[in-house]
């Protein structure tokens, strides 16, 4: 009887188109892999805070709204810093802003690669060395120093505008990595059956070799997340960040401001860096499992 149910879903699995049978092989790998679930895990716990998180506060994360250095408690979940502040509002509204951040600024990074990197590896040529020569003067040019610069001059700065700047310093190492696997694949038999057909460039591009990279665009924008957080808490921290917000950074740079860590208030500066250092941890490890999800010689069987 059990081998009859074995034999019936492997003749079903048979029936089905192969872009479905990738998807459940991927769905199958993805279940087993621990390294996955809990990246996963930790991610989405921290997105669900930042978006359920501020509806338990009424606060706003200037306001004074009790004794100062008070420890976390059932008044205040995560105690108060010491000007009274209410820490926990804080760090939900800095979860927030930290995770726009990593959207945006990792998004745009991520975008910027995929286009030099496609049109470089496709074209090649002359087009090929100009993207290079101007991917190579980005990436040498010192992008912290210059983030720094461009921050200090600014008198109003807003996560906005920190998660632009973040996102157009930081796409080189992802277009030259597309650009290499753009160009291995561009010389495969069914991108010159494409290309005998009349199909257009951007069409070959978008419709051919770009649907046999979904798994590694994906783990670039991964990493482009994650390196936006930790570039975003970098400045954050050294008082180079937003002016008009709260982020996870700046609760850390105001901590060590204001002596929490002489006056042994470690309940200011703990949990946003506990929770970057946990975020970006787990990108990496979610990164790593979907390496092994997606190549047929590192999965666990």
């Amino acid at each position: 009887m059990i081998e009859q149910i074995h034999i019936k879903k492997s003749e079903k699995e048979k029936n089905l188109p192969k872009k479905q049978k990738k998807i459940n092989e991927f769905l199958y790998f993805a279940r087993r892999n621990n390294k996955l679930k809990i990246g996963l895990f930790i991610v989405i716990f921290f997105i669900l805070i930042a978006i359920i998180g501020p509806l338990f506060t009424d606060y706003e994360w200037r306001a004074y709204i009790g004794p100062s250095s008070q420890l976390p408690s059932l008044e205040y979940w995560l105690g108060t810093t010491t000007f009274g502040q209410d820490v926990y509002t804080q760090f939900v509204q800095g979860l927030r802003a930290s995770f726009i951040v990593g959207v945006i600024g990792g998004g745009i990074a991520t975008i910027i690669g995929i286009i030099i990197g496609f049109t470089a590896g496709y074209r090649g040529g002359i087009i090929d060395e100009s993207l290079n020569i101007i991917t190579n003067i980005v990436l040498v040019i010192p992008t912290f120093a210059l983030l720094l610069i461009i921050a200090a001059y600014l008198k109003v700065r807003g996560i906005l505008t920190e998660s632009i700047f973040i996102g157009f310093t930081a796409w080189p190492w992802a277009a030259r990595a597309i650009r290499a696997q753009t160009f291995s694949l561009r010389s495969r038999d069914f991108v010159d059956l494409a290309r005998i057909s009349g199909m257009k460039p951007t069409k070959i591009i978008f419709t051919e070799i770009a649907p046999n990279m979904m798994s590694y665009l994906l783990m670039t924008f991964i990493l482009q997340f994650g390196g936006a957080i930790l570039i975003a808490a970098t400045l954050d921290f050294i008082g180079l960040g937003p002016t008009n917000a709260i982020s996870l950074g700046l609760m850390m740079n105001y901590a060590v401001l204001w002596g929490a860590l002489q006056f042994g208030v470690w309940w200011w500066f703990v949990p946003p860096g506990l929770a970057i250092m946990l975020i970006v941890g787990a990108l990496y490890i979610m990164n790593v499992g979907l390496d092994e999800v997606f190549n047929p010689k590192l999965r666990e069987m």
